[in-house]
């Protein structure tokens, strides 16, 4: 009981120290944020409370956006996969495979985000251009990326379902159609790779479990043993450095 009233008081006199005896950090002046609605009585008031509702409807679909329309989804299918191939489901762990596909990723896009830096964000910082101007020119470096990695059959998938006309050029394809496809496209690319990296440990698979049966140890989990033999291969091939390598190459060459 005693220390439990010592440990108390000893509480009660940190808060009197850090609220009376610290007038330094009382003095400090916080931000004071309000957020309401008024009513509109212009027109263009009423416009810039609809861009602002539109801002963040986009700022809160921004994670999705960047996800679809980057190199992020092949990456982290791939890593996935890779770690599903070893067997060992946590490891490495969620937030380090998503890590380093995001790392991956924006080293990929870094020359598309310093394209649309120079000819989009700093003229219209600069009010150089208009706000139209600068989404337009902001699309189309993130446009040329995605139709280098967008297969003409998945393309064609959606123009065909849009019931358009074939355009005659890249240029002609709406951004609304060419985003699926795209989307598409990065998925059977990745499940690809994931099978070619499936394979050797496939065979590690078949090739331990048939010496099990044969030496009858048919209680013996075939996973247990090969899981060993699946680390030792993928470390002496530099596992990681040939699949960073591959996916890397992929996008850039």
């Amino acid at each position: 009981m005693k220390r439990k009233n010592a440990l108390i008081g000893l509480l009660l006199g940190l808060f009197c120290f850090f609220a009376t005896g610290m007038p330094s950090f009382c003095a400090i002046a916080f931000p004071n944020i309000n957020i309401g609605m008024q009513t509109a009585n212009t027109p263009q008031e009423f416009t810039q409370g609809v861009q602002i509702m539109i801002l963040l409807t986009v700022l809160t679909l921004a994670p999705s956006i960047i996800i679809m329309t980057t190199a992020f989804i092949r990456i982290v299918i791939v890593l996935a996969l890779t770690r599903q191939a070893i067997g060992i489901t946590t490891l490495p762990p969620n937030q380090v495979i998503a890590g380093l596909a995001i790392i991956l990723t924006f080293f990929v896009m870094s020359p598309t985000i310093n394209k649309i830096n120079e000819t989009a964000i700093q003229p219209y910082v600069k009010n150089q251009i208009t706000q139209e101007v600068a989404l337009e020119k902001a699309m189309e470096p993130l446009r040329i990326f995605m139709l280098k990695q967008t297969g003409e059959k998945e393309l064609g998938l959606f123009i065909n379902m849009a019931k358009m006309e074939k355009p005659k050029n890249a240029s002609e394809v709406e951004t609304y159609i060419l985003i699926p496809a795209f989307v598409l496209s990065e998925l059977k690319t990745a499940f690809k790779i994931g099978f070619v990296i499936f394979l050797p440990f496939l065979v590690i698979d078949i090739v331990v479990a048939s010496i099990l049966v044969s030496m009858g140890m048919l209680f013996l989990p075939p996973a247990t043993v090969a899981t060993p033999f699946k680390l030792i291969l993928f470390v002496m091939v530099d596992g990681w450095y040939l699949i960073t390598k591959s996916l890397l190459e992929g996008f850039i060459t």
